[in-house]
């Protein structure tokens, strides 16, 4: 026994010594919460079960059929049967996993079929892709900046953002949302010859906001820093061949890194970079979150490469998802409630709760009246608001889309927020 280490005589009791601190106790504020919301006698909104999914647009929630309006499935790729077929063709010819990194035995010809996919619909010279759009953040954020660089980025980005800033340990310099002019004070501190990175997002997810790229990345550049936009909630919807609020802004190639998701409009999981920097493909060899991961099932990449392939002609539906966000846009104002943006944005519509407790009652209304929305709440929302989160597909027809009014309108009365 080393001498001065004492041994119990008992084994320690869970409750440990008096001095002791427990390492839940920083999450005592949101058990409170959370025990706060059950007591109340309402459902529990962040434990929905989908028995059985019908379709892109409509499934079996606890019991009950629902009209589905928060699964970012954007262009309601999960159903296609080209998709789903590739899958099933993949896990035939491939099995059900890799068993390994990229850099070592997890690289399936799928894999590098998914990327040249990548590479054409966005028209770029390198693409990689990781096993979730949280990691692609994660890697790519601090893997290029380091100690000694300076992350300029928007005060309300992903947490996948501001967790590869850390990673990174780069000096970060967060600005006011979307507030071009703060942007340029903080890029103006900054040393002329340190690495600079300006982190933005296309659509931010909470209130379906878009970014002003025209005016922000001219600004970065001149600073000369490097761009990264996350174009998570973007991707195959906005943007002429889809690629983005890059693309409808007209700076797609003046951004050096687009970040993107197949979890949203794909219709998968997985994560991806694109970008035409010459020495982007050292990535793949420096990037830990890449080098130290499991590559994605065959399966996966067969269905994300055929998706990603079919969204390249898919004008007509993102012309049909815009029809969909400016009807339902306009008639929840109409009903009188407070949106988190002034015109339709994007495919999300965020519908302001006044707090919490309402927001939850209004949130098991509409479950229980057959509609499914994300329930979003402080500290995740900007501004500490609580959030009832819609976000359509292009697979809502013209009538489902007033049904989800005439759901919003018989809650929204039978709670007293309208």
């Amino acid at each position: 026994m080393s001498e001065g280490i004492s041994q119990p005589d008992q084994p320690q009791t869970l409750e440990g010594h008096a001095g002791d601190k427990d390492l839940f106790s920083k999450f005592d504020d949101i058990i409170a919460m959370r025990q706060g919301l059950l007591d109340s006698g309402v459902e529990d909104p962040f434990n929905l079960v989908m028995e059985k999914v019908l379709s892109p647009t409509r499934a079996i929630c606890n019991g009950r059929e629902t009209i589905l309006l928060g699964t970012y499935n954007y262009m309601g790729m999960t159903f296609d049967p080209d998709v789903v077929e590739a899958g099933k063709q993949a896990l035939a010819d491939f099995g059900s996993g890799t068993t390994g990194s990229r850099v070592l035995n997890g690289t399936y010809q799928g894999h590098k079929d998914v990327e040249e996919a990548l590479k054409d619909f966005y028209d770029m010279d390198h693409a990689m892709v990781f096993s979730t759009g949280y990691q692609a953040n994660l890697g790519i954020i601090s893997t290029i900046a380091g100690k000694g660089d300076y992350i300029v980025l928007d005060i309300d980005s992903h947490a996948s953002i501001w967790d590869g800033c850390a990673m990174g340990n780069a000096e970060v310099v967060p600005f006011k949302h979307n507030d071009i002019e703060a942007m340029e004070k903080r890029l103006r501190r900054i040393p002329e010859d340190a690495g600079k990175l300006v982190i933005l997002e296309g659509v931010y997810s909470m209130l379906g906001d878009v970014a002003p790229l025209k005016e922000m990345v001219a600004v970065a550049k001149k600073y000369g820093a490097m761009v990264l936009v996350d174009e998570a909630h973007s991707m195959g919807f906005i943007g002429e061949h889809g690629r983005g609020v890059v693309e409808s802004a007209d700076v797609i190639d003046d951004v050096d890194f687009i970040i993107g998701t197949f979890s949203k409009s794909v219709g998968t999981v997985g994560g991806f970079c694109v970008s035409n920097h010459p020495k982007f493909d050292i990535m793949r060899l420096v990037c830990r979150p890449y080098v130290f991961t499991a590559s994605l099932p065959p399966s996966v990449v067969a269905t994300a490469c055929t998706s990603i392939r079919k969204l390249m002609h898919g004008s007509n539906k993102r012309a049909h998802l815009w029809e969909n966000s400016k009807n339902l846009h306009k008639g929840l104002k109409d009903l009188g409630f407070q949106l988190g943006t002034d015109e339709p944005q994007s495919a999300i519509i965020a519908v302001i709760m006044p707090d919490l407790q309402q927001g939850a009652a209004m949130w098991e209304a509409l479950i229980k009246n057959g509609l499914y929305v994300n329930l979003a709440r402080p500290p995740a929302t900007p501004a500490n608001m609580t959030l009832l989160r819609c976000s359509l597909c292009a697979e809502h027809s013209e009538e489902e889309v007033g049904e989800i009014l005439e759901i919003f309108e018989k809650s929204g009365k039978a709670v007293g927020i309208i």
